[in-house]
């Protein structure tokens, strides 16, 4: 399972190539080009690696690719090639979801990508009972890593196809970071993800909304009674997701914040 990360100073050997790795990167038209030099240089084994790394960055592989990992809710996630990065924005979901989870939760996380969503619930939520699932092989290997931890098991499949029937009726939590981008506004996201990100990670169909009406419409049998599904979605999108969410039987709100650009749906299965 991820560690906490710690603060840590550039390795003393590779502390000298600092500057002219800050340099490649600003030229490169990174614009935090200190700080990823910096996380660049203590992650790097040698010198050799730096390069490397400094030149894949330069060719545009999101940061995250290149170190291997992402800073996520305090934690180390483990990100491989490919892989949907977790965004910082989608800590405030994690948020929503703890402050509602008692601590032997049963956890789902569905499009579970590296599995950071979970990953994190379950460290702050020791006694917590987590799955995982995702339809992109290489997420499912990725997230593996990232919940074995914690106890976690991650399957491969569509949505709830691939998930234990002995979970219906018991989820606590469910944890849904669907895609939403409308299939049409794919083109005009940043490179990074657009060309290095998993298309099934990102396209959300016509409106954005296609899967998540496929989780809606299932979510009831398989949530506990007073259990909570929980997903993000842009603003824009959010009356027509709490419109969905209700014509499926659950009861919805909607948690913005908006210092991190984040919406989050919260569809509630009625207690009895």
């Amino acid at each position: 399972m991820p560690v906490p990360l710690s603060s840590s100073s550039p390795r003393p050997s590779l502390s000298p190539s600092l500057p002219a790795v800050v340099d490649r990167l600003r030229a490169a038209g990174c614009v935090f080009a200190e700080d990823e030099a910096e996380l660049l240089v203590s992650t790097a084994r040698d010198s050799a690696e730096l390069a490397a790394m400094a030149d894949l960055r330069v060719k545009g592989l999101p940061l995250e690719h290149v170190l291997g990992w992402a800073r996520f809710c305090g934690l180390r996630i483990a990100v491989d090639p490919g892989v949907f990065v977790p965004r910082r924005r989608t800590e405030f979901l994690v948020e929503q979801a703890l402050a509602l989870a008692h601590p032997a939760a049963v956890v789902v996380d569905l499009c579970c990508g590296s599995g950071a969503l979970g990953a994190a619930l379950a460290s702050a939520l020791p006694g917590a009972e987590l799955h995982a699932a995702d339809v992109d092989p290489a997420a499912v290997r990725c997230a593996r890593r990232n919940v074995a931890g914690a106890g976690g098991r991650v399957y491969e499949g569509d949505l709830y196809a691939p998930l234990p029937r002995s979970l219906r009726g018991r989820v606590d939590i469910l944890l849904a970071n669907v895609p939403y981008v409308p299939t049409e506004e794919i083109g005009l996201l940043p490179a990074e993800a657009r060309m290095h990100e998993a298309r099934v990670a990102l396209d959300g169909g016509a409106d954005g909304l296609d899967v998540l009406r496929r989780v809606t419409a299932a979510a009831l049998p398989w949530l506990a009674p007073g259990g909570h599904l929980l997903f993000e979605t842009s603003e824009r999108q959010a009356p027509t997701a709490v419109r969905t969410v209700t014509r499926d039987g659950l009861s919805a709100r909607v948690a913005d914040c908006a210092e991190r650009y984040a919406t989050v749906v919260i569809g509630t299965r009625p207690a009895a």
